[in-house]
């Protein structure tokens, strides 16, 4: 007998990525129920993965410019993005933390938190260590098998521990890579029809690459960078036993930012990301008729009766997602999102913030507009995002993003500085 996560906000928080999945456990671990066959035939075919939590967007102020971050300029939350930023942070040390009441028009006691810092270390400045813990909390979720009887109740959480090092390996050019420990307890430890269900935990790695330079465009000097990054390459996890492991958010980024001072007081720029999961498609499985050939409708067209993932090693599965998918050259284009975003300065203090950010409807369907604000006080920083999606009643409406930033570098100069104003007699 199945045991099934049937609470309506369970199911919206374990699936926020719109996917319209439902998840349950069985002898062969978390996989697909498929609900309506009709929704998915030739239209819908989601890449899933274990953990998603680790690409939700940690700070308010990429999520204020549409999920843009690869080739932004580089903050306390690199290490997210591109650990290949870090080289170049203007600051010797910063700490960042981020929370986010996820779903919040939907549930009130989901929430993300991410708390990131970093130090330039050597004499030379050229490298950065960097470090972040991202914690995910869903709240409560209770337990029916199929007749509805209860099986009691839980409190899921997940969380990963990052650590990054990044060193420049010119004025212009750097390189990063990071590494990480994923803890996913979707359920304490329990034991279902003779199936041990148990915290899902792996080890994964990023690597990334940033160059910035300069250029003149009719008459006006613009600060432009390229980023690439493949952040979450790493072990599958399990929640069962290890024959039966799920990919998880293995993820390809590309983008870059320009950058200009209209004058003295006012500096505007733009970017674009795109990235893409490095993990297999989906492959249709179809109905069989009684003779074990494939069942045709009326039009001609194959009955689909499930999307199969699939079981190949990390390496083969990335390099195989790269053209695997069932239809094609264009579904396989499907497959990248786009992100879109802008900012603009106000002496340096005052920022506001817009964004977009497209999937494909038949890859998740997530397409929303967002805002921000940003705020700069000498040791602190403040950046806040609202995310409005086009579709109505999405789960994801209404998202508000919170990031404060400690700047340890501007701290110290001022400690420094009111000591030297004030010596002892």
């Amino acid at each position: 007998m199945k045991v099934r996560l049937i609470k309506p906000k369970s199911l919206l928080i374990l699936t926020f990525f719109g996917c319209g999945i439902q998840l349950s456990f069985g002898q062969g671990g978390i996989s697909p129920v498929i609900k309506d066959n009709s929704s998915l035939l030739g239209q819908r075919n989601v890449i899933t993965t274990a953990v998603p939590f680790l690409t939700i967007t940690p700070d308010a102020r990429a999520a204020g410019m549409g999920d843009i971050g690869v080739a932004t300029s580089p903050d306390a939350n690199s290490i997210h993005w591109n650990p290949g930023k870090l080289a170049f942070v203007d600051d010797d040390g910063g700490v960042s933390l981020g929370a986010a009441p996820w779903l919040r028009s939907l549930v009130p006691d989901v929430w993300f938190y991410y708390l990131s810092a970093y130090s330039k270390v050597g004499n030379k400045k050229r490298s950065t260590v960097a470090g972040s813990l991202r914690y995910f909390s869903l709240g409560q979720i209770e337990f029916t098998d199929q007749l509805g009887n209860a099986q009691g109740s839980d409190e899921p959480k997940e969380f990963a521990l990052d650590f990054a090092y990044s060193l420049q390996l010119s004025k212009k050019l750097s390189l990063g890579i990071a590494t990480r420990y994923i803890n996913s307890r979707l359920v304490s430890k329990r034991v279902y029809n003779g199936v041990e269900i148990r915290p899902g935990q792996g080890v994964a790695g990023d690597i990334g690459m940033y160059y910035k330079d300069k250029i003149e465009i009719n008459k006006r000097d613009w600060n432009w960078s390229l980023g690439a990054a493949i952040t979450n390459m790493g072990s599958k996890i399990t929640y069962t036993n290890d024959a039966n492991r799920d990919f998880i958010p293995i993820n390809l980024r590309i983008g870059t930012f320009w950058q200009t001072e209209i004058d003295d007081h006012n500096k505007i720029g733009f970017g674009v990301d795109f990235n893409k999961l490095l993990v297999p498609t989906p492959q249709p499985v179809y109905v069989k008729n009684s003779s074990g050939q494939d069942s045709i409708y009326p039009d001609g067209s194959k009955q689909l009766e499930t999307w199969q993932t699939s079981d190949d090693p990390v390496l083969a599965g990335m390099i195989k997602s790269l053209g695997d998918a069932p239809g094609g050259f264009r579904e396989e284009l499907k497959e990248f999102i786009t992100n879109i975003g802008a900012e603009y300065w106000y002496e340096d203090q005052f920022a506001i913030r817009g964004g977009y950010f497209h999937e494909a409807k038949t890859k998740g369907g997530r397409q929303y507009f967002t805002l921000g604000v940003g705020i700069r006080y000498n040791v602190f920083g403040l950046d806040i995002s609202y995310l409005k999606p086009i579709q109505q009643r999405h789960p994801l409406e209404n998202t508000l993003r919170f990031t404060l930033l400690f700047d340890l570098d501007a701290f110290t100069n001022q400690n420094n500085s009111s000591s030297n104003s004030n010596p002892r007699s």
